[in-house]
Parts: C-alpha cells; sequence; structure tokens
C-alpha cells in the first residue's frame, strides 16, 4: 500500500526524522492558508498522487510548456494560483502511464536552501532476506539512470536483524555520502531513525529523493515515498487509515475486498490461476504467442465459489478485455469449485469476448463435465500450450 508524501513525512517526523514544515491542502483557499501559516518566502507547491517524477510530468489538460507537477512559488497569491491550476487536473508521469493520475490534494512546504543532494532508500532485500540501504551521491536524478550509467556511485548494504541498526551501519552511511563532522554524525542518527521507522510501520520501501544538505548545514528530507507491505496492514490500522483509494486502480480495490492476488496490466487477455507460479508461466506464454496479458489474477489454493464468481467478474468488467483464459491445476483447489464459479458468473455477467478453460488436477472430471453441460459458450483446452494458443487465435478473429 502506498501513501502521499505528505503523510509519509508525518510519519517520519514522529520518529525524530528532519521534515520541512508543510501542510496538505484540497482547494486552492486551502493553499493559501497553508502558505500564510509558513515562514516564506519561498514556497513549494507539490501534486500529490502515487507516482514519482512530479516535476517533470505534464498535464494533460493543460499546454506542453505548462510547468510540472512541483512548483516553486514566491508569494501567497502565486501558491493559490498554481493550486487553481493543478487540481482537479490529469498528471502524467513516466511512472503512471500515459492515463495519468488526476490530482486531487497538495502539499504546500516551506521552500529550503539546498547546498548539497543526495539519494537515500531503504527495501527489503530478498536475496538477503534483510532490510538493505541503498545510497548514492546522485540525489535529484533518476536511480534507474545513475544505475545503468554509473553503477559505482551506489553504494548498498544490508542490516543483520539479529543486531539491528548498529553504530557501524551510520558510518557506511556518512562515508558513502562523503559527510564528515557535525553532518557525518547527523546521518549516523538519521539512518537509526529511518530503520526504526521502517521495521515498526511494516514498510516495503522507503525512497528518499533528494535527501539534502541545507545551507545551514543540517540534513532534510525533501521527498518521502513510502510503501508498506500489504500482508501486514491487519496490525497497522493507523497506516490502513491513510489509503487513498482515488489513487488505486478500482478493479484492484474490488479485488483486495476478496482477498484476490489482482494486478491491473495493459494487455488485452484476461487471466484467473490459482498459484503465483502458474499465472506468471500463463502470462510468459501469452506474451510468447505475440498477445498481452490483462492481468495477473491469482484466486488462490481454496478459494470459494463466490471468490472465483468476484474474480471472474472483475476480469469481465476490464473493458480491455478481449479474451478470458481460466488455467487451474488443482491441488489443494478443486477443479468443480473453479467451474462452479465461473458457470455462476457467466450467468450473470453478459459475456461477450471468447472464454478458454483449461483444468487439471483434483476432480478435474467433475469440473469438465459442469462446464460442458452448462450450455455456455466455452472453449476447453487441453494444457497451458494448448490454452494459451487458443485464447490469442480467439482474440484475433
Amino acid at each position: 500500500m502506498n501513501i502521499h508524501e505528505h503523510q509519509g513525512k508525518a510519519l517520519l517526523k514522529t520518529f525524530g526524522l528532519p521534515v520541512s514544515a508543510g501542510y496538505p491542502a484540497f482547494t486552492p483557499a486551502e493553499a493559501e492558508q497553508a502558505a500564510g501559516a509558513l515562514p516564506g518566502p519561498l514556497y513549494v507547491v507539490k501534486s500529490q498522487i502515487h507516482a514519482g517524477g512530479r516535476g517533470k510530468g505534464k498535464f494533460k489538460e493543460l499546454p506542453a510548456a505548462a510547468k510540472g507537477g512541483v512548483r516553486l512559488a514566491k508569494s501567497v497569491e502565486e501558491v493559490r494560483a498554481f493550486a487553481e491550476e493543478m487540481l482537479g487536473r490529469t498528471l502524467v508521469t513516466a511512472q503512471t502511464g500515459p492515463a495519468g493520475k488526476q490530482v486531487n490534494r497538495l502539499y504546500i512546504e516551506d521552500g529550503s536552501d539546498i547546498d548539497k543532494e543526495f539519494y537515500l532508500s531503504m527495501l527489503v532485500d530478498r536475496g538477503t532476506s534483510r532490510i538493505a540501504f541503498v545510497i548514492s551521491t546522485e540525489g535529484g536524478m533518476d536511480i534507474e539512470k545513475v544505475a545503468h550509467d554509473t553503477p559505482e556511485k551506489i553504494v548498498s548494504f544490508s542490516i543483520d536483524p539479529a543486531t539491528g541498526y548498529m553504530p557501524h551501519h551510520g558510518r557506511a552511511i556518512a562515508r558513502a555520502l562523503g559527510l564528515t563532522g557535525d553532518l557525518a554524525k547527523q546521518a549516523e542518527a538519521l539512518g537509526r531513525n529511518l530503520y526504526t521507522a521502517f521495521v515498526a510501520t511494516d514498510m516495503a520501501l522507503l525512497e528518499i529523493n533528494p535527501l539534502i544538505v541545507t545551507k545551514q548545514q543540517r540534513l532534510n528530507l525533501l521527498d518521502a515515498k513510502i510503501s508498506f507491505d500489504s500482508n501486514a496492514l491487519f496490525r497497522q490500522q493507523s497506516i490502513l487509515a491513510l489509503r487513498d483509494e482515488s489513487q488505486e486502480d478500482p478493479k484492484e480495490i474490488e479485488a483486495s475486498k476478496h482477498d484476490l492476488a489482482y494486478i491491473a496490466l495493459d494487455g488485452s487477455i484476461g487471466c484467473m490461476v490459482n498459484g503465483a507460479g502458474l499465472a506468471m508461466a500463463t502470462l510468459d506464454i501469452i506474451q510468447l504467442y505475440g498477445e498481452a496479458p490483462a492481468n495477473f489474477l491469482d484466486v488462490g489454493g481454496g478459494a470459494s465459489e463466490e471468490k472465483v464468481t468476484a474474480a471472474f467478474r472483475i476480469i469481465a468488467a476490464d473493458p480491455k478485455v478481449k479474451g478470458i483464459l481460466v488455467n487451474i491445476f488443482g491441488g489443494i483447489m478443486k477443479c468443480d469449485v473453479i467451474a462452479r464459479g465461473v458457470v455462476a458468473a457467466m450467468k450473470t455477467v453478459n459475456l461477450q469476448v471468447p472464454l478458454v478453460v483449461r483444468l487439471e488436477g483434483t476432480n478435474v472430471e467433475d469440473g469438465k463435465t459442469i462446464i460442458r453441460d452448462s450450455g455456455l459458450n466455452v472453449i476447453p483446452a487441453d494444457d497451458l500450450d494448448d490454452a494459451a494458443q487458443k485464447i490469442v487465435n480467439a482474440v484475433r478473429s
């Protein structure tokens, strides 16, 4: 689950981390009021969407020459003018895709005197099963470009959960950023507090770009991109309350209500599969035969008929879907349960696209019988390769 920058900074501040003064604003009047409460004379007006690259982004409804989603204002009046121009518009960045995201809120922040910019992030390193720091002196830039062009400028290390954050980790951060003296001490404390916040709130990703040194020689988090482990939200109710569903795909929201693992993609073939590995293989073989999947959807190993019905409805409601592939290998999951769910959904959803069903495993013959006797227009498949070819051909014809 992602949260907005202003929410992330408010959270990090409770862990003793340095952030600039700022206030969220949902209307131009609130933006003007927020600016009036800041010392000025420089204000930063930031679009709040769940995507990076806001400063270089473009608003769909504005001319190409219009400024991006992060702007510097030199007066309270200019803050309001920017707010009137930005709120309600669709911001397109490198991370949103061409559809963009609507800006429903802003963050009005006090301007900073920047001396240096750095990059710092934390994530769960699956290779070591530990929390890792990723640090670079190239702050304010796309870290992917830095990694590609100058990988030597990126330093990373992981932390043993048995020991937690230790003083030598802080020294490693300071050394990677070339900081000495009091700034090195600040870096050590900053790293410790970030690690504490990461663990305490079950974060999955924390990205600070840039982390700055001000003219007053103080470290400050100028941005905060935070994502949380969705599997841990049951014990993070205060974090869950920060969720902004307006920034999420409605289909993914509906899927989460039924405990379905669903991710919307850009292709035309909807997929319903049980098991993440089989789902990934299904997506791959659709690509192999020249089409693209419209989603990743794993109904899990023990889904009920109601859960399967909900999954089918979510896929069928996607206007991009030109065909649906149901690919089930029944172990714990029984093929007859899947079949009844598909039949129930098809009777309530006026399906206008081809449907290919491949069933194998527990109660497979019962499942095939249920679908065959339903009288519905379903294309049966013998195996995954056969299923992929049939749905691709059906979509193309």
